[in-house]
């Protein structure tokens, strides 16, 4: 009898700590702001619970595409993950309202706003669609760059041809300052800057140096239009069946991990415009964002149109010193 116990007894110890290993997924690579962010989270959740729950992260996309990601997390096929927010508003129509133009005024608005009663907000939209969000991560604020000429005011981007996400509310705020909307995969936009197909497009520092977009777009201009949170997700009913105590441990090492993220995002971004200015790139601040903001109106006018139980929501994080 003993030598079948025995052998009983370690496969259900394995098994139990095979189940306690999380699995996460991220389409950053391992060198990656996010991605070192979400190690730490792993780190600090093995070291505080004396291995009794670890997190494994599997970068560079391993896993699928952010869609089909998303589901998973939902569905438990994967454990947690860091989103953006962008792709999620079909999913949870609260989190459109931060991939409005101008929502944010800066990171640290975005910042305060997250990290406050209107983040708890939109976690709870988003637990009922099955994911927690447990911290929210930075990806940094887009801005024009192009071919051609400084941007200072939307006039200069009359007839620009812009590529932009795949998402009718970016169409809708080009085609709003005069350009030329045209959604493509972002794989493709290099050679269509270097061909002529677009002027410009829109994106972060480290995104506009780490895909060399900055060869053939030299002109980049801070409008920082858009300002989209990302979430560090866990499987909602994964975190529900755990205790408070390790609910809390999970929350609070989650949140540690933004705050590295957010040092080593705001690094990355200075070394990347450092690096391209030296390379010659043309950087210009847009100092008065007023009439870029004006120009959005008819875009939220749009959204609210489309979205009207939104409207409190978008008047909270405006009025949010």
């Amino acid at each position: 009898m003993l030598k079948i116990v025995a052998p009983l007894c370690a496969l259900a110890l394995t098994a139990t700590s095979a189940a306690a290993e999380w699995r996460g997924w991220n389409i950053h690579v391992p060198e990656y702001p996010v991605s070192q962010g979400m190690d730490k989270f792993g780190e600090l959740l093995d070291e505080r619970t004396d291995g009794r729950l670890t997190a494994r992260t599997y970068h560079s996309g391993i896993l699928g595409d952010q869609p089909d990601a998303i589901e998973q997390v939902r569905l438990g096929g994967i454990d947690f993950a860091v989103f953006n927010l962008g792709p999620m508003g079909p999913i949870v129509e609260a989190t459109n309202v931060v991939s409005l133009p101008f929502i944010f005024k800066d990171l640290d608005h975005m910042h305060r706003v997250m990290d406050g009663p209107i983040g708890e907000e939109i976690s709870a939209a988003m637990e009922e669609e099955g994911l927690v969000a447990l911290a929210w991560y930075d990806s940094g604020s887009r801005s024009f760059y192009n071919t051609r000429h400084p941007i200072n005011e939307p006039q200069d981007l009359t007839g620009m041809k812009m590529r932009v996400m795949n998402n009718e509310m970016f169409v809708g705020m080009v085609e709003a300052l005069g350009g030329n909307a045209t959604p493509m995969a972002f794989g493709e936009v290099y050679q269509s800057l270097k061909t002529g197909v677009v002027d410009g497009a829109e994106n972060n520092w480290p995104s506009y140096e780490s895909t060399n977009h900055y060869e053939v777009a030299g002109y980049y201009s801070a409008t920082n239009h858009l300002i989209i949170p990302e979430c560090l997700c866990i499987n909602a009913d994964l975190y529900n069946g755990l205790s408070a105590e390790d609910q809390e441990i999970v929350k609070t090492a989650a949140r540690e991990s933004a705050t590295l993220q957010r040092q080593l995002w705001a690094e990355r971004s200075d070394e990347s415009q450092k690096k391209v200015e030296a390379a010659g790139v043309k950087f210009n601040e847009v100092a008065d964002k007023a009439a870029f903001q004006k120009a959005m109106e008819p875009v939220y006018a749009r959204f609210l149109e489309e979205h009207p139980s939104l409207d409190g929501l978008v008047k909270e994080i405006q009025a949010t010193e």
